[in-house]
């Protein structure tokens, strides 16, 4: 071919059909000198390389230009270049620091903050792993030298090599247990070295995964299960053994980009939330809130399309003082609430009651919210109230919870009835005449056996686990999953650290993934879901708040479900429920 006839080229380019597969989009941040932003060739020929598409990044902290970058991308490469200025650390400058770029630090600190609470996968080179600790809550050593002066000692080795940009200057061990290693197999790499800064302290979201021999940090790794690498070397410099940390960006960048899709195609709900209970606290649920775990915008991060919040009403409580009507009027006034957030957010935020509205409001742009009660006290044990909330909108009623009531047995109770009481009888029966959902989380096996017996349609636990793998009484049996499935129902994996581990603190989203494959293995795929607990001390590592939901469906695709699985795991199970029971109404 004529390497100077356009046409030619062109029909290269038409000869296949469909045109080329969609690769994943590389933003990688442009440095800014004289006017003129610009990229080291490097950068994007090792993205074109690892098979992604690069995409240039300008320096502007424009709230509207960042919003739409992170809508556009599917990854983020943090490039290397100038120092970045102190005072974001409230900080002096040291008299070694070398040239600020004004230009640079405030958008790309901002678009390193926005893209971790969107769980882009991201990779920080040189300058690049120093804003990501920076915008992470970690610490940037201004200069080497003054810093070791000042300690007393000498850097041992020399951090800022006169070679060739691609030569290997230096050795860095890398932890074993950290990604670095999986992606190089290898327990000692030789790199390049440029630079006079380096990571001082990683902070709480970041942890050091490789030092050089004088224990100057070469790279720092997400704390929380997000695909985030930072080195302080330039692998973009270094061929074939820079790439494979290009292929990893890549590939993390082609998984997020699957992440989009399904959430763009599947109706994604969270069946429990407690996010009702800081009403008191005057939150703003429209703005990004960090008293909560659940706003707009954490929803919107998550892509998180619908959450049931429920009216939660403690056992015992200072609120109660025997009058009547009083726990009543506390679940109306937490849907009054609900409802004034709602209109004052009718742009973006809508009121559901069934699974058909869920869908309108996907397809409107908007977010749900369905309403939902904790505890079966909000009855004031008066079957009529039943009527009222069903009025109101409420999808299901937590019978119980952590003590017995007039309705049944707590798992945290005292076995007054010995299971479901006679008026609880009534109270499911009624439950069923009206359509609304009979929730057993919270209940004593006898209550759970015995409501599973008298309701004449599927029941759920909104926010339970697996006994199996956490003995605590709150959780589920294999035998109760068992014959929840066999009547229909479906169980919730809940993302409480307590029971998810005997060591709560401990839990992350790998013990949630594996009751979730737990209780797929006993009950079948049909019957299982997400009840986070939001809000109500809900949330884990890797799961910590609604804005990291995409990594749970992240972990189904590296796990190999399928898009049809996910879709049910995701809300098509508990809607399947909703949609029998609402259809039931008498």
């Amino acid at each position: 071919m004529n390497k100077f006839d356009i046409k030619a080229h062109m029909d290269c380019i038409h000869s296949q059909f469909p045109p080329s597969e969609r690769r994943p989009v590389i933003g990688i941040t442009g440095n800014y000198a004289e006017l003129t932003c610009r990229l080291g060739e490097g950068y994007y020929k090792q993205v074109i390389a690892a098979g992604g598409v690069p995409m240039v990044i300008p320096p502007s902290a424009d709230k509207a230009v960042l919003i739409n970058t992170l809508n556009s991308i599917d990854g983020l490469l943090l490039s290397g270049g100038a120092d970045i200025n102190p005072l974001y650390q409230g900080e002096e400058p040291d008299a070694r620091l070398g040239g600020i770029n004004s230009e640079r630090d405030l958008p790309e600190l901002l678009l390193t903050q926005l893209a971790y609470n969107r769980q882009l996968p991201i990779l920080g080179i040189c300058r690049g792993i120093q804003t990501l600790a920076t915008a992470l809550g970690g610490k940037v050593i201004q200069d080497l030298v003054s810093a070791s002066s000042a300690n007393g000692g000498n850097t041992v080795i020399k951090h800022s090599q006169d070679a060739d940009r691609s030569e290997p200057t230096h050795s860095v061990h890398l932890d074993a247990k950290s990604t670095l290693f999986n992606i190089y197999k290898e327990s000692v790499i030789h790199v390049n070295s440029f630079h006079h800064q380096a990571v001082g302290d990683a902070g709480k979201s970041l942890r050091v995964t490789a030092q050089a021999a004088d224990g100057v940090i070469e790279a720092v790794e997400s704390t929380e299960f997000k695909p985030i690498i930072g080195v302080q070397w330039h692998p973009e410099c270094m061929g074939d053994d820079g790439l494979p940390l290009f292929q990893w960006l890549v590939k993390e960048a082609a998984l997020f980009r699957e992440v989009k899709r399904l959430h763009h195609h599947t109706l994604t709900l969270d069946t429990h939330c407690d996010t009702p209970m800081f009403f008191p606290q005057g939150i703003h649920f429209e703005q990004r809130d960090e008293r909560i775990l659940v706003d707009l915008h954490k929803m919107s991060e998550g892509r998180l399309d619908a959450s049931i919040m429920v009216a939660y009403l403690p056992q015992k409580s200072n609120e109660w003082t025997g009058q009547q009507g009083e726990k009543k009027a506390f679940a109306d006034r937490i849907f009054d609430k609900i409802g004034d957030i709602v209109s004052h957010n009718s742009q973006y935020l809508a009121l559901a009651r069934t699974p058909a509205d869920l869908l309108a409001n996907k397809q409107a742009g908007r977010k749900s919210i369905m309403l939902g009660i904790e505890n079966g006290l909000a009855l004031e044990d008066n079957l009529h109230n039943i009527e009222h909330f069903a009025r109101r909108g409420v999808v299901y009623i937590t019978l119980c919870h952590n003590g017995d009531n007039a309705i049944c047995d707590s798992a945290r109770g005292d076995s007054t009835h010995g299971g479901v009481s006679p008026y609880g009888h009534e109270v499911i029966a009624e439950m069923n005449r009206l359509g609304l959902m009979v929730d057993l989380s919270h209940a004593h096996e006898r209550s759970f056996y015995d409501a599973l017996d008298l309701s004449a349609t599927p029941i759920v636990c909104s926010h339970s686990s697996a006994r199996a793998l956490c003995d605590h009484p709150r959780n589920l049996t294999d035998d109760q999953m068992r014959a929840l499935a066999k009547k229909g129902g479906v169980c919730q994996i809940t993302l409480y650290g307590g029971f998810l581990n005997a060591n709560p603190s401990e839990a992350t989203i790998v013990d949630a993934m594996r009751h979730l494959e737990h209780a797929i293995e006993v009950m079948g795929i049909e019957h299982v879901g997400l009840g986070t607990d939001f809000d109500g001390d809900g949330g884990i590592r890797g799961l910590a708040s609604a804005s990291e939901l995409p990594n749970f469906t992240r972990e189904l695709l590296k796990r190999r479900y399928s898009e049809a699985d996910i879709r049910l795991i995701w809300g098509g199970n508990f809607l399947r429920v909703m949609q029998q029971v609402q259809s039931s109404r008498q």
